[in-house]
């Protein structure tokens, strides 16, 4: 079998893993899916399995790598749209909200994600993904004098912090309104960074 046949092969039978596994986990959840079944949908072997990751939480690992870049992706995309670099802020920040709310996103990269990684693991894989973007969007925004100068890194970490944890709110309250409530609790903060801003009476 030629070299470049195996490869494409093993790269399909990774990318049935990968999706199989996302399938479940989204799903049944990670503590509720086994090995058995993931490589029983993916009409794969558990020696194949083996051989692409070293157990089902490395499954999950790439899994939520994955999700987390799809939803850093549709954060970008929907900033992207924007023309102004103050809305492409805002526009990005209540996307990664929204995002969190979809079903299989929640249980992967919200519920289990922290869970089964652990909280540093979890957030580094978070910060390689959506913090990344927020610190250039800020950087630029400081840079136009939109937002008072100040040190970036903080601030990327208290807005990260704050979606973050505002995500996993609504992951558990389960509260279709809440996000409504969310989203403008987080324009009215991300309102006070800026320079110039309308002054309340």
């Amino acid at each position: 079998m030629p070299q470049s046949t195996r490869a494409q092969q093993r790269e399909q039978t990774r990318q049935a893993l990968l999706r199989e596994g996302r399938r479940l986990f989204a799903a049944e959840g990670y503590g509720a899916v086994g090995l058995a079944e993931i490589v029983s949908a993916a009409g794969v072997t558990k020696g194949a399995l083996y051989h692409h990751f070293a157990g089902k939480a490395e499954l999950f690992r790439a899994v939520l790598e994955q999700v987390q870049q799809e939803v850093a992706e549709r954060v970008a995309a929907t900033a992207e749209a924007e023309a102004d670099p103050w809305d492409q802020l805002t526009a990005g920040c209540q996307a990664f909200l929204t995002a969190g709310t979809d079903p299989e996103i929640q249980r992967i990269m919200l519920v289990d994600g922290p869970a089964v990684l652990g909280w540093n693991e979890w957030r580094a894989l978070d910060e390689a993904n959506s913090a990344r973007h927020l610190e250039e969007a800020l950087t630029a925004l400081i840079e136009a004098g939109t937002v008072e100068r100040q040190p970036v890194v903080p601030l990327t970490h208290l807005l990260s912090g704050a979606m973050n944890e505002a995500a996993l709110w609504l992951a558990a309250s389960g509260n279709a309104g809440d996000l409504a409530d969310t989203t403008a609790a987080l324009s009215r903060m991300l309102e006070a960074l800026r320079v110039g801003r309308p002054q309340a009476h």
